[in-house]
């Protein structure tokens, strides 16, 4: 298996913990240049987007349909809640403001570095749209985790959202000093042999 993507990214850092926790060996390959119009640069991602995994049965793209191969592909017999799974109200809502803050600090971080002004009403918007995410997931992430099966293994929802939180100091987009609960979660979810190992790092200069 051939996983296309940065160590700097969390939609990639997504796929590694999971390959870890699955116990699935991968060949781990870094994408040289984000500015490439070349999908085969991106291992055939047609929209030019990481992470994107190479099997045998064909190619995946994207975080949730790698972990899900991932997953399968393991005899580790891992028990995993997976976004379909969440049927209480607060862990979808939990999942799906996760997935946006992601999307949203992406933008943040490419407007800065096309030299897009701060206060450029589109930034502007997308930052009060995070910290806006970052205020609901402060009052309701525990609510959410407290919801799933506790004999898991593992969630898309902890994993992401763990994802989430250490790439926002990692990118100094946003300080977590104001968000004790999820600062003291991303502290516990790090001592996983899976989050230390996939510890974020720039593959070239930033």
């Amino acid at each position: 298996m051939h996983l296309f993507g940065r160590s700097s990214s969390h939609f990639t850092r997504i796929a590694r913990i999971f390959a870890a926790e699955a116990e699935v060996a991968i060949d781990f390959i870094i994408i040289r240049d984000l500015m490439s119009e070349n999908p085969d640069d991106y291992g055939g991602h047609p929209a030019m987007k990481m992470p994107t995994l190479q099997t045998e049965a064909g190619i995946w793209f994207g975080s949730l349909p790698i972990c899900r191969e991932l997953v399968a592909c393991s005899e580790s017999g891992l028990h995993v809640i997976w976004p379909e799974d969440l049927d209480r109200p607060v862990a979808a809502n939990a999942q799906e403001l996760v997935l946006t803050a992601m999307s949203t600090e992406v933008g943040l971080i490419m407007g800065k570095a096309t030299g897009v002004p701060e206060d450029n009403s589109h930034q502007a918007k997308m930052r009060a749209s995070l910290l806006g995410v970052m205020e609901w997931l402060e009052l309701n992430a525990g609510r959410a985790i407290a919801t799933l099966a506790p004999d898991r293994d593992l969630s898309f929802l902890e994993v992401s959202l763990f994802c989430l939180l250490e790439h926002l100091e990692f990118r100094e987009v946003l300080a977590l000093d104001a968000y004790p609960e999820l600062r003291a979660f991303a502290q516990r979810f790090a001592s996983r042999s899976s989050a230390v190992a996939t510890a974020y790092k720039f593959n070239f200069p930033a």
